[in-house]
């Protein structure tokens, strides 16, 4: 099993504040394999999209592997999946149905990013299931440090296996979320794609399987340091803003 870094943005997001040589660096340093980027369709073209993949292969090295994606977002910003794979860039804001067809046409992999965000579980197609490979159980930006109530709803419906996200954009989104993947032998973009395709991969939190984290006492333990946290961080920025005020 190797361990992936899953849904990160680099600098060639509008919001990302790392490049992906550091990326690459840091995250292989912690101990990642392969690194999923996810960079956000916003400004993106086709001409952008193989600028990218080669910037992702010049970043990688024999103790990283950076795979190029892309997340894609809907008109109303709601529905974000994140791709991979040989897939044409589809466009900016595309309506998710036609933007998932089109992934599966290219044999990319899709994946529903953070289905809390903006409450987009509430406006989930079922028959997106049958192009989606995985549902985000778990993202760090969204979800904190503990997982999707209504992810984990999704799941329970639908064929799509569990994922786990940082949707790393700079320091304090790192946490201990993977994907581990089971494969052995050469380490490439393809075999990557081939071992999530096949469904050879799990979701781990804490290194933990992702699913003993989403119940029983675990699960109680950490939404209530989940509250702490997010307590704790509004009176952090009331007090810096009444610093900087």
């Amino acid at each position: 099993m190797i361990a992936a870094a899953c849904h990160i943005h680099s600098t060639w997001s509008y919001d990302g504040k790392w490049t992906l040589p550091v990326l690459a660096a840091e995250f292989s340093r912690r101990g990642y394999r392969v690194l999923l980027t996810t960079e956000h369709d916003l400004g993106f073209t086709e001409a952008r999209r193989l600028e990218h993949r080669a910037a992702c292969a010049a970043a990688s090295t024999s103790e990283i592997l950076v795979v190029s994606g892309i997340e894609y977002s809907d008109a109303a910003n709601r529905i974000h999946v994140l791709v991979w794979g040989p897939v044409p860039f589809v466009g900016e804001r595309v309506p998710t149905t036609e933007m998932l067809k089109a992934v599966k046409a290219a044999n990319g992999v899709a994946v529903l990013a953070h289905p809390s965000r903006k409450e987009a579980w509430k406006f989930f197609e079922s028959s997106w299931t049958e192009h989606l490979l995985g549902i985000e159980i778990w993202n760090r930006k969204t979800d904190g440090w503990a997982p999707s109530r209504t992810a984990s709803e999704l799941i329970k419906n639908s064929p799509a296996i569990p994922f786990v996200g940082m949707d790393f954009h700079d320091r304090n989104q790192f946490f201990p979320l993977t994907m581990a993947l089971d494969l052995t032998g050469i380490i490439d973009e393809e075999s990557v794609l081939a071992c999530l395709r096949d469904r050879r991969c799990r979701a781990l939190a804490l290194n933990r399987p992702v699913e003993a984290t989403a119940q029983g006492w675990f699960n109680v333990a950490l939404r209530s340091v989940e509250r702490c946290r997010r307590s704790a961080a509004v009176v952090y920025r009331a007090v810096r803003k009444r610093r900087t005020s």
